[in-house]
């Protein structure tokens, strides 16, 4: 089973109702601008906030970013923070501490309702569900399938960690953390987040590793909580240059094998059968795609008057 998914390896979140972030948020290379009405915003002021989200997206879009918004819980907030979300300019929301498959098809009905309403089509808005209860966590499955919507989800380290009375570290967030990117998997949506906790930064170099170990762990994408982070989630989130070459080289091994009836050959002394091949043609999809995300992000910044 298999969703078209977009390009998003940096999702950098951005305070709603934080002039300065918000202005600037459209120079700083991310694939997304997460607009955020939630942990971000005092309480205080998350009435206001949730009415600046649609000039918002507008603004921070300008450089070719897709926008989500990150909304609140419990219903009773989420409502309205959805009905001032719901514009063109918004591509997803993310869902956040997702109770079960019925509490994203009732989001799903609501969010049809207000696009309906006003005049986009249906579907237009995706959703990133984000797991960070035990309860969640066991249900994951049932989630990641309750509505064509859903293009990714996340598991939210320090909420889920919260819940289950445990430390938010690499260590004991590796099980549940693999898990999601297994059920992302099996409906082809985009296992976002790092393999250990970004609550800190500051070492660039301890950081680049983790990402990169993220990679290897199945993540094609993650939030990213200091403007500082996107460029290298970014380029680690893409397949390099050698990576690129030596999948092409595989492909072109392939093809010459079986035009001599082979289905498999051997490359620098290990052996090269249908699994490898298949994963070479993956990773030069994904370059090219992303690649292409890069043009038009790059057209789109030209324009910026």
């Amino acid at each position: 089973m298999t969703r078209e998914q977009p390009v998003w390896r940096s999702l950098m979140y951005c305070p709603v109702n934080v002039e300065k972030y918000v202005d600037k948020a459209h120079t700083r290379g991310a694939d997304v601008i997460q607009l955020d009405l939630e942990d971000s915003v005092p309480v205080s002021e998350k009435a206001g906030a949730r009415k600046l989200v649609e000039k918002a997206a507008a603004r921070v879009r300008r450089g070719g970013a897709d926008v989500v918004v990150r909304f609140n819980q419990p219903l009773s907030q989420a409502v309205h923070d959805i009905e001032h979300s719901i514009c063109p300019d918004v591509d997803a929301l993310a869902c956040t501490k997702i109770g079960g498959a019925s509490h994203v098809q009732l989001l799903d009905e609501l969010v049809s309702e207000l696009e309906e309403k006003r005049g986009m089509a249906v579907g237009h808005t995706k959703f990133i569900v984000m797991i960070e209860t035990a309860d969640a966590f066991f249900q994951i499955r049932d989630i990641v399938r309750a509505s064509p919507r859903i293009v990714a989800c996340n598991l939210g380290g320090e909420d889920f960690a919260l819940d289950n009375n445990m430390q938010p570290t690499g260590e004991a967030l590796l099980y549940p953390k693999q898990q999601m990117v297994f059920a992302a998997n099996t409906v082809g949506i985009i296992p976002l987040g790092f393999i250990d906790s970004i609550a800190g930064f500051g070492d660039w170099e301890a950081f680049r590793k983790m990402v990169r170990r993220s990679r290897d762990f199945g993540f094609k994408g993650a939030g990213c909580i200091h403007p500082g982070q996107v460029a290298i989630v970014n380029q680690e989130y893409t397949p390099c240059e050698a990576e690129v070459a030596y999948a092409q080289k595989l492909i072109k091994l392939d093809d010459e094998a079986a035009a001599t009836g082979r289905g498999s050959f051997t490359l620098d002394g290990k052996m090269v059968d249908i699994p490898i091949i298949v994963r070479a043609r993956k990773l030069i999809a994904r370059y090219e795609a992303i690649k292409q995300r890069e043009s038009r992000t790059l057209a789109a910044a030209e324009h910026i008057v």
